[in-house]
């Protein structure tokens, strides 16, 4: 005879049963994992009962019946407010909600104060990649390698991991620079768009233009990873920041002449005249980083 006995999941207690808490609820129910959850809205919290979670009656209830506890709420300040009555000692936690490095560094030092270990993370999709394989999800986890470790499975069922070291801050680090590169593309998509407007112009039709351009411009990322890391600014540029100054006065006057407000392009126009005012025409852009960092610029 063989045994085919299927290890028993891992019990999750889950605080915050908004969208991205159900999400995360209903992946762990799907793979058999036992999950106990708590919301300030019971409602919520209720409609994953029907589908097997247990529903506990507050949050000190919900994180004394499991090790392992996640919480997906609001905000820091809703993390600080649910748990501030719950036993923490020899709790695993795992806090995903949405926050900065510094709310992170401080959460885990706090958590540890209470006798638990913390892991913070950044999570990498919306609601409907949890638990969808394949979606191209994943979440940044940083904070305790062991409690990592100890459940790195039950932490990859909702979606992929990508643990990125022990300083707690550096899984929200990651999230919001990342999130920070997409709003700036944003930005530069509604303004195309914003100057095709009032044209004969199909937006359908401009769209896979828009895309393709985009998709061609990514690689630049590595060549400036590459020079911040060398320090040489100069090197194997192809696109000189007093060429790329001189081209903004052509994107200025056509979304004037299109009835177009600049102002999505011109904070970053105004960091490479600086740039290049300092005498760093032979550059590309990516000196301009070094005008963004408040502790060392000397033109403050």
């Amino acid at each position: 005879m063989t045994d085919t006995a299927v290890a028993p999941r891992t019990p999750v207690t889950l605080l915050g049963a908004g969208a991205m808490g159900a999400a995360l609820a209903r992946a762990w129910l799907a793979a058999g994992h036992p999950v106990t959850v708590w919301n300030r809205t019971p409602a919520r919290a209720e409609a994953l009962a029907a589908e097997g979670a247990v529903v506990a009656p507050s949050a000190a209830a919900a994180v004394a019946a499991n090790r392992l506890v996640i919480v997906c709420l609001l905000d820091d300040a809703s993390v600080g407010e649910a748990l501030d009555a719950a036993g923490l000692a020899g709790r695993d936690l795992v806090n995903l909600t949405t926050g900065t490095p510094g709310e992170a560094r401080a959460r885990g030092a706090w958590a540890e104060a209470r006798g638990a270990r913390f892991l913070d993370g950044g999570i990498m999709a919306v609601p409907p990649m949890i638990g969808a394989p394949r979606s191209g999800g994943y979440v940044f986890y940083s904070g305790s390698p062991a409690l990592f470790e100890e459940h790195r499975d039950a932490l990859a069922v909702p979606a992929a991991t990508r643990y990125v070291g022990a300083d707690p801050g550096f899984a929200a680090l990651h999230d919001v620079a990342l999130l920070s590169a997409m709003t700036g593309m944003f930005a530069g998509i509604t303004h195309a768009f914003a100057l095709i407007r009032p044209e004969e112009l199909a937006p359908r039709e401009f769209a896979p233009l828009l895309a393709d351009w985009l998709t061609a411009m990514v690689p630049a990322v590595h060549g400036t990873a590459e020079r911040l890391e060398s320090g040489d600014y100069t090197g194997g540029v192809v696109s000189r920041l007093d060429m790329q100054v001189a081209g903004n006065a052509t994107l200025l006057r056509t979304a004037g002449e299109q009835r177009v407000s600049p102002e999505l392009l011109t904070p970053f126009m105004a960091l490479m005249e600086r740039r290049l005012a300092q005498g760093h025409g032979d550059e590309d852009g990516t000196g301009t980083i070094e005008l963004l960092d408040l502790r060392s610029r000397a033109d403050a």
